[in-house]
């Protein structure tokens, strides 16, 4: 989600290339006999009008909104950039990429994007096993 801030996108600086982000990974977005990201984490949701993929940019403030993730999984901002995309530093914990189409307008690109995005993804925090 893409938040309004009190500043305006000439005040915020670009986010360095080596600048670390990271993404809740809900139910069903790891492939857990591989330990990788599987796309269905970034796709956009048309149906809720999502501009951008939603990242944070520590891995406490990741599991600070959502309590019950699968994981969370790391991803450099000059590797999102290397695929024409870009990160929108929309407030001082939250970012979003932003470029990318959806699924329903144009599926062959959001399917090569979201691959994309999941091959370069990480995994660094997953729950204890019980």
């Amino acid at each position: 989600m893409i938040e309004q801030s009190s500043e305006s996108a000439s005040e915020v600086e670009k986010l360095p290339d080596i600048t670390i982000v990271y993404r809740v990974l809900r139910k069903g977005w790891i492939d857990k006999d591989r330990s990788i990201v599987k796309a269905d984490a970034y796709y956009l949701r048309k149906r809720i009008s999502e501009q951008g993929i939603s990242v944070n940019f520590s891995i406490q403030q990741s599991l600070s909104v959502f309590k019950n993730c699968e994981g969370v999984a790391s991803l450099t901002v000059g590797d999102i950039r290397s695929l024409d995309l870009d990160i929108v530093h929309d407030s001082s914990s939250h970012g979003s990429i932003i470029r990318l189409p959806y699924r329903e307008d144009d599926r062959p690109r959001a399917d090569e994007f979201a691959l994309l995005l999941a091959r370069l993804s990480i995994i660094v925090w997953q729950p204890p096993q019980t």
